[in-house]
């Protein structure tokens, strides 16, 4: 009798799992974003909420709550209703802060259920201020490497990929870099504008009109092959570094843990379509960035490994958890 009640529990849960998910969604949907305004997972999220709106049928609400390298927005999706009323788009920072913060509030391979991702990039841009006179990474390494050079390097938070790039090139070129970390990659850009920084390590979407204004110095693309939107630039290996390369970029969506496979679905099938809508993908373009939208599953093993990969580059870059 005991066994029967418990399957007349769960039969009972599934429908209503389902039931909540038949008219999904009746009220606007708050997307999180861990980042302030203006960085490259805040762009990714309003690039696609009007049209994914359009798509539910209900208003997109970015919700910007940065802070902790996106720890917090992910910290309250983790503690959500499991209703697909918030969600979360977030960076690759989500599998580099595990290596990075001794105690998480949430296990980010639990503590959500992964919906798609978004979109995938390349790599990132090593830039200089306008008044460090190095207009290769040989010579920004030869006055790096100067007795008494005082060289720092900015990054859009502790544990982000502009942290890990830039360290794992110090760790490469035998240097003594200062890192200074803030709060977000505009005010890290501000900071390389305005000389409180001298080196810093950028997405395209957040640094090439200030690259094409002149207001900061690109040296080279941290990628395989040289980026489309700057065909000149050397990459890192071309200009004599190896070693430094990291995961593309990818922005993802995740919602609150036990959330209905089938609202789940419903987010990951509408993203997908969005991302193939032929003016998404000319914006997308735009940032370097190339449509995904795989399914859940995929997604999940693909945050797995990035975790994985994360650890060890972290290792490798000589960075210590917090």
């Amino acid at each position: 009798m005991r066994l029967l009640s418990l399957s007349a529990v769960a039969i009972m849960l599934g429908a209503w799992g389902d039931a909540s998910a038949q008219g999904y969604p009746v009220r606007p949907v708050r997307v999180v974003v861990g980042f302030a305004p203006a960085g490259a997972p805040d762009i990714v999220a309003r690039l696609i909420s009007e049209p994914l709106g359009a798509r539910l049928g209900q208003t997109i609400v970015v919700d910007n709550r940065p802070g902790a390298n996106g720890v917090i927005g992910a910290d309250i999706v983790s503690r959500s209703p499991p209703d697909g009323y918030t969600v979360l788009v977030t960076s690759q920072s989500f599998a580099a802060n595990p290596s990075i913060y001794r105690k998480l509030p949430y296990d980010p391979l639990r503590d959500f259920s992964p919906v798609t991702n978004i979109a995938v990039g390349g790599g990132s841009i090593l830039c200089v201020g306008p008044q460090v006179p190095a207009k290769s990474v040989a010579e920004l390494t030869a006055l790096a490497r100067k007795p008494g050079a005082r060289i720092s390097y900015g990054s859009a938070g502790t544990g982000n990929t502009t942290h890990l790039a830039a360290a794992l090139l110090n760790s490469r070129l035998g240097t003594d870099m200062v890192h200074v970390p803030y709060k977000s990659a505009g005010q890290a850009i501000a900071a390389l504008m305005g000389g409180e920084v001298q080196v810093l390590f950028t997405s395209p979407s957040s640094s090439l009109q200030h690259i094409k204004a002149g207001r900061v110095r690109a040296l080279a693309y941290n990628y395989p092959k040289r980026l489309d939107l700057l065909p000149d630039l050397p990459t890192m290996e071309e200009a004599g570094v190896k070693g430094t390369t990291i995961d593309p970029s990818w922005y993802g969506v995740f919602a609150a843990p036990k959330t209905p496979a089938a609202i789940v679905a419903r987010l990951q099938e509408e993203i997908r379509a969005v991302t193939m809508n032929p003016v998404v993908r000319e914006r997308l373009a735009a940032q370097n960035l190339e449509p995904d939208g795989r399914p859940p599953a995929e997604f999940q093993r693909f945050v797995a490994g990035a975790v994985g990969r994360m650890r060890e580059l972290i290792k490798l870059a000589g960075i210590e958890p917090q």
